[in-house]
């Protein structure tokens, strides 16, 4: 164990090197899939059960249960190079030698784009005290990890002509991967896809002037714009038919900053009044450059023969991406 120890962190220097960088190998792996690095025996007893609590519980934003990752256990004796290449890993250093324990976050360690968050502990309960206590933090440096991925194959693989438009309307714009289409464009209301046989990935985006008052961006008040806007500008298949916001999972509300950009995140399901669709969606709600406007950007999936996570990650990492016109 001391050996592996002194491996990685001499690996782990080694990687820090900006020179190094640039020969790393494209990470390898399914998106939302990580690889745990653990003794078989500490994966099948309690401190395996933590990790799986935290990383595999039921996605909370979902209808039907699926996990909120693959994971893969790996014994440190088996962690070759075939899997150090992959885009997620959760190390766990155990070894009663270690000078000092904690949780580690590194990127682009053996692969890139690569998230590493490594755990060091003196034993297994140790180690899960640590998973406990820092359980929130490595669920976010993953998800940020996973979105990042996302967001720079957007860029990327982007429709460049999509953006300037929605931009000339609403002052930014997400950056739109190919495969995305411009359905609709008003002064006030974007309807972005991305449509294929059995599935939809949806971009909604649309403003209203905004009014000052405290509860603005209350629950409440963005689900009524919501359902006023959709019955307006979304239409369902067939005549008397529109999307609205569904009541079988009530919608939930947090409150973010990221990249300087203050937002109300509200996460539940869409359904079409008067038919049988449904699905997942998640909203960004937040005011404009000079204020005078709430704007809403919304990402809504169509699987009804797939799981729904991936799909849904996908298209909400897209929300991310916004950037105000220059």
């Amino acid at each position: 164990m001391k050996k592996i120890l002194l491996a990685i962190a001499a690996l782990l220097a080694l990687a820090s090197c900006k020179n190094t960088k640039a020969l790393l190998p494209n990470v390898s792996g399914k998106a939302g899939e990580i690889i745990v690095v653990i003794e078989k025996a500490d994966w099948e007893g309690n401190l395996g059960t933590k990790v799986r609590d935290l990383l595999a519980c039921d996605c909370p934003w979902l209808a039907q249960k699926e996990p909120l990752y693959s994971l893969v256990n790996v014994a440190p004796g088996g962690f070759g190079d075939l899997f150090k290449v992959h885009r997620n890993i959760v190390y766990f250093a155990l070894s009663s030698q270690l000078d000092s324990a904690g949780v580690a976050y590194r990127h682009d360690v053996w692969a890139a784009p690569q998230c590493l968050v490594q755990i060091s502990a003196h034993n297994a309960d140790e180690a899960a005290n640590l998973l406990t206590e820092n359980g929130k933090t490595i669920v976010s440096f993953i998800e940020q990890a996973e979105r990042d991925r996302v967001i720079r194959n957007s860029i990327r693989y982007e429709e460049r002509e999509i953006a300037p438009k929605v931009a000339e309307v609403f002052g930014g714009s997400p950056h739109f991967p190919m495969g995305y289409k411009l359905k609709k464009i008003t002064d006030d209301f974007g309807w972005i896809a991305d449509e294929k046989q059995y599935t939809i990935q949806g971009i909604l985006i649309y403003k209203y002037p905004a009014t000052g008052a405290a509860d603005e961006l209350s629950l409440e008040n963005i689900i009524a714009k919501r359902n006023e806007y959709l019955k307006n500008n979304v239409p369902g298949m067939f005549e008397n038919t529109w999307m609205t916001t569904g009541e079988y999972m009530p919608p939930t509300i947090e409150f973010f900053r990221y990249r300087g950009r203050e937002f109300a995140q509200v996460r539940g399901l869409w359904e079409v009044e008067n038919d049988y669709m449904g699905g997942p969606f998640v909203s960004q709600s937040f005011y404009s450059a000079d204020g005078s406007s709430v704007i809403v950007t919304e990402a809504f999936v169509y699987a009804p023969k797939y799981d729904k996570r991936q799909y849904l990650r996908q298209v909400e990492s897209i929300l991310f991406s916004w950037e105000w016109a220059k």
